[in-house]
């Protein structure tokens, strides 16, 4: 197998794209200049020693104050907190920073990474939902590659590889439906934590999991895909392909349309990011055509999946709302995850919160923005204690 000649970071190490960011790594022999974690420790100096990194971040103080006595035979620096995760971006030489950290708490390593002039291979979508438009503007002004490692995303960015920005007609976004599909809204109502676990095709983290069973996943990607591609939300339509098999498609003005395809599996967008723009051999299995029963694509039902109309409604009003959006639906995750929520009051509370915090549209700096992240988490906790 041919080797990369990178040197990257891959910020969540111990989550799901992050040990396929590894996996992709010892394939291609990558060199791992650094990880960080939230407080995993044990997993974490298993990679750091496996990998012979140069430094590792803990968000987690006490995690961290851990690692450091078990690497102590080392000489591998540790930080700690997300400052220190920023700081490590800043001091650490590496040419690709895999960002697969999960939700709000991305946001500042995604800057800093910016900041520090090296590629972003972006998994944490939540940095363009957040602040999308500051996310951007820094990276253009940085001069900053931003590589999309979302599935539909990184299948978006090479379709448009056969044309121009002016020549887009619209993206279709593929969906997988997620467990629930064509479930009316009562039947959401008997949803256990190990029934919206079960994801058809995708091996990911709980979190993102539920996220897809709610349909929000594919809303945020909607936001996502209009920061990334220039591409307004009225030019995405969301289409659901349960066989996960075409990861996305972008229609052109003379109504061709280009698919990307391959079996679903992360580690071809990590790969494809880090070694842009060349390709090399394949980290994943080749696609049996043959062995296709058929692919099928369906509308998705945004009436009993609201938080996916949500979705289109904050990015369209703009502003703070997307950030309200995923704060409160971050609050609400949690919630249900930890047995005291619902599934079906997921949606509930997350759509109020945004409806009365409706005025965040207005808000377009960045600590104007995370004011609202903490406005939105507060609210949506008054919520669910009535």
């Amino acid at each position: 197998m041919k080797e990369i000649k990178k040197t990257i970071a891959v910020l969540g190490s111990t989550g799901s794209v992050g040990e396929q960011s590894l996996d992709v790594a010892e394939k291609f022999d990558i060199e791992v200049s650094s990880i960080s974690a939230n407080r995993n420790f044990l997993r974490v100096e298993e990679q750091a020693r496996k990998f012979k990194v140069k430094a590792v971040a803990m968000a987690d103080e006490s995690a961290a104050r851990e690692l450091k006595v078990r690497l102590a035979d080392t000489d591998i620096k540790i930080y700690s907190t997300e400052s220190g995760i920023c700081q490590m971006i800043g001091e650490q030489k590496q040419d690709t920073v895999v960002n697969s950290i999960i939700g709000e708490a991305g946001l500042a390593p995604t800057l800093a990474t910016i900041d520090s002039g090296c590629r972003l291979a972006l998994a944490n979508k939540e940095s363009l939902v957040v602040a999308g438009e500051i996310v951007m503007s820094r990276a253009k002004q940085k001069n900053v590659e931003i590589l999309p490692v979302d599935s539909e995303h990184s299948a978006i960015f090479q379709c448009l590889k056969s044309g121009n920005s002016k020549e887009i007609k619209k993206i279709l976004l593929t969906a997988s439906g997620g467990p629930f599909f064509n479930y009316t809204k009562e039947q959401l109502k008997n949803i256990g934590i190990s029934d919206a676990l079960a994801h058809p095709t995708w091996k990911m983290g709980a979190k993102i999991t539920i996220d897809s069973a709610t349909l929000m996943n594919k809303g945020f990607e909607v936001i996502e895909a209009v920061h990334l591609f220039g591409v307004p939300a009225e030019r995405i339509q969301v289409v659901v392909h349960r066989e996960s098999i075409i990861h996305s498609m972008v229609e052109y003005i003379d109504n061709s349309i280009i698919a990307q395809m391959s079996v679903p599996d992360m580690r071809l967008c990590i790969q494809y990011a880090v070694a842009y723009p060349h390709r090399v051999s394949a980290a994943i299995s080749e696609l049996d055509l043959f062995a296709l029963s058929g692919l099928t694509f369906q509308k998705p039902d945004p009436k009993t999946f609201t938080l996916l109309a949500c979705a289109y409604d904050c990015i369209a009003k703009g502003g703070a709302l997307p950030a309200v959006l995923n704060a409160a639906n971050e609050v609400a995750v949690s919630r249900f995850l930890d047995g005291k929520l619902d599934f079906y009051r997921i949606s509930e509370a997350v759509c109020e919160t945004v409806d009365i915090l409706s005025k965040a549209s207005n808000e377009h700096t960045l600590e104007g923005i995370l004011n609202y992240d903490r406005e939105a988490r507060t609210t949506i906790g008054r919520i669910l204690e009535i």
